[in-house]
């Protein structure tokens, strides 16, 4: 189980998140939402081990991910707001790094790498510089990236950002796939339609405070 217990986050006097605590356990899409400025990602920031609280923890399995974080991030599959790529890689190079780094197996790496390019129709692609990538495609690169190792939690920051209409589709249904495979699945974003259909429960946040948290069924009553 991953959990946020009483994270605060400020930045000099001004509070980004106010204790906030939730729990995801296996087989849970939570849904973070709120407008701009409200914590969002400084919440995905802190649960990925980019940013240490001001005060709380991030727990896995009762433990403090500031105890091991390089054991912690092996099990993460994490999808950031904006796409930082390396533009001199091929998307084949770049995939292919992030696999290795991860110390997948070769013969299964490039499978895994071949039938995720095929799926989000970037294969005919794979050999161009990233430099010439849409945003689109940088995004797919990421998606691809974060899933391809199986990890046990995806955190995901607005992770249709520029996708075309199928590539999301196919990125929606896959996030609950996951969930039906009892992974945990954090997914930031400010559209609640898309929050709605693909996870099972949600936070709303407003100016670093939690003003609901609820099943998505409940909350939409």
């Amino acid at each position: 189980m991953l959990e946020a217990v009483h994270l605060t986050k400020r930045y000099a006097s001004l509070p980004a998140v106010q204790d906030l605590s939730f729990a995801l356990r296996p087989g849970q899409v939570l849904g973070c939402l709120g407008p701009n400025g409200s914590g969002k990602s400084t919440t995905v920031k802190m649960l990925t081990g980019l940013l240490e609280p001001t005060r709380g923890a991030v727990q896995f399995d009762g433990r403090s991910i500031q105890d091991d974080l390089a054991s912690y991030r092996k099990l993460l599959g994490y999808v950031p707001e904006e796409a930082h790529l390396y533009p001199y890689l091929t998307g084949w190079e770049y995939l292919e790094m992030v696999g290795t780094l991860r110390g997948m197996p070769e013969s299964d790496l490039n499978l895994k790498i071949d039938s995720l390019l095929q799926l989000f129709s970037l294969h005919s692609s794979r050999f161009a510089s990233m430099s010439t990538y849409s945003k689109g495609m940088r995004q797919r690169i990421l998606l691809i990236a974060a899933i391809m190792h199986d990890p046990e939690i995806f955190i995901f920051d607005e992770p249709l950002s520029g996708l075309d209409v199928t590539s999301a589709l196919i990125f929606k249904n896959l996030v609950q796939a996951l969930g039906h495979a009892g992974k945990m699945v954090f997914y930031c974003s400010h559209v609640l339609e898309v929050v709605e259909k693909v996870c099972t429960d949600v936070l709303i946040l407003r100016q670093g405070l939690v003003i609901a948290q609820d099943s998505v069924a409940n909350v939409g009553k």
